[in-house]
């Protein structure tokens, strides 16, 4: 058993005493004294040294020489990553030593590095998930608000953000006064002409993009329709549909926002500007298995066009322009409702499935449907 904590040292004292008497049985002594014969020869061993000093105090226990210890300019390496990117992990520091041609340890030893500087604080866990994305680039991308937050001088700052859903590449980190459309078609004008236009953008039920669930067209939708852009609302009250924007949201929240206190929309566009290089080119990401974004992102194909295209329709086909004032058009001696974002542009009626069922097409995109029993039932 351990020595008792109440005199620690006196009982190491009076243990020597006792056992440097003439005669004595040292080893009955140790099972007296609950101790260990081992324990009992190390601290006569101590006690009968020349320069024994204060002999019965505990001394370290960290050994002598440590031959697995980080070599200096290794430890020197992750701890200037981590002052220079504050909330990267092990993980990020250890790519980044790879690509750098440090010879970079297991990601332990450099979270062990991090740990004993006390740059590290264990973050809480987090229930794995499992992730989902699409095969190539530009299939899909996310745009949303993140939160508005306040600057020094009494103003908001929304910032929009676009991501990539295939390689998390951010399109677009923009510090915006306001969540209106023109805002956001002028940034994604200037994005669609660095990047070309995706299949496909995903975004939430809210202004600009939608007036609440249920009501999801606006003028904004129907220009990225004739641009040949998809438009998808996410589920109602499920911010986890965007994962990957939340997931960014996060970290630009993390990395930029929390750092400094802006005093205007300049400041804080001047700092997206300079991190969005690095989360793009330079910081690892994990879902990536610590590839970058940009090792995973291209252009597309698809350029944006010069002229706002209008929707192409086959001849033959019942093509109706829906009115200025209200969303209607006229069908077989009836007014069926369409949506209001599309007034005053050109629709397409065709047959779906089952007798007297119909679509409105705007292209090729359903917007709405009817059907004329509906009516006729009404009537009988």
């Amino acid at each position: 058993m351990p020595w008792k904590e109440v005199s620690r040292m006196d009982r190491r004292i009076e243990f020597v005493a006792l056992a440097q008497q003439p005669g004595a049985n040292r080893r009955e002594l140790c099972r007296r004294f609950e101790i260990s014969a081992k324990t009992g020869y190390k601290w006569l061993g101590r006690a009968s040294a020349a320069e024994a000093g204060e002999w019965y105090t505990d001394r370290s226990r960290r050994p002598h020489a440590s031959p697995q210890r980080s070599a200096a300019e290794l430890e020197a390496g992750v701890l200037r990553l981590r002052d220079e990117y504050p909330v990267w992990g092990a993980r990020k520091i250890w790519r980044c030593l790879l690509d750098e041609g440090l010879l970079a340890p297991a990601v332990s030893t450099v979270h062990a590095i991090l740990v004993r500087h006390g740059r590290l604080i264990p973050p809480d866990r987090v229930p794995a998930r499992c992730r989902f994305e699409y095969p190539a680039p530009n299939l899909l991308w996310q745009m949303d608000f993140k939160g508005r937050f306040a600057l020094r001088d009494g103003r908001w700052c929304h910032p929009l953000t676009m991501i990539d859903d295939h390689s998390r590449y951010a399109l677009c980190l923009e510090a915006c006064s306001n969540e209106q459309g023109a805002t956001v078609r002028g940034h994604l004008e200037r994005t669609f002409r660095r990047y070309g236009l995706p299949d496909t953008i995903l975004v939430d039920n809210g202004t600009p993009w939608g007036n609440g669930p249920g009501q999801g067209w606006t003028k904004l939708g129907v220009w990225l329709l004739k641009m040949g852009v998809d438009v998808v609302h996410s589920r109602p009250y499920h911010p986890q549909t965007r994962g990957k924007n939340e997931r960014l949201h996060r970290t630009v929240k993390a990395e930029v926002i929390a750092m400094e206190i802006f005093c205007s929309l300049a400041a804080v566009q001047a700092a997206f500007d300079r991190w969005r290089p690095i989360y793009n080119h330079k910081r690892p990401h994990q879902a990536l298995g610590l590839e970058v974004p940009a090792s995973r992102y291209r252009p597309s194909a698809r350029s944006m066009p010069s002229k706002l295209p209008e929707p192409e329709y086959q001849t033959g086909e019942v093509v109706r322009r829906v009115g200025t004032s209200k969303g209607y058009i006229s069908f077989k001696g009836w007014l069926w409702r369409v949506p209001e974002a599309f007034q005053g542009e050109r629709v397409a009626v065709r047959p779906l499935e089952g007798d007297g069922h119909y679509g409105i097409f705007f292209g090729a995109r359903q917007i709405a449907d009817f059907d004329l029993r509906d009516r006729q039932d009404s009537e009988a």
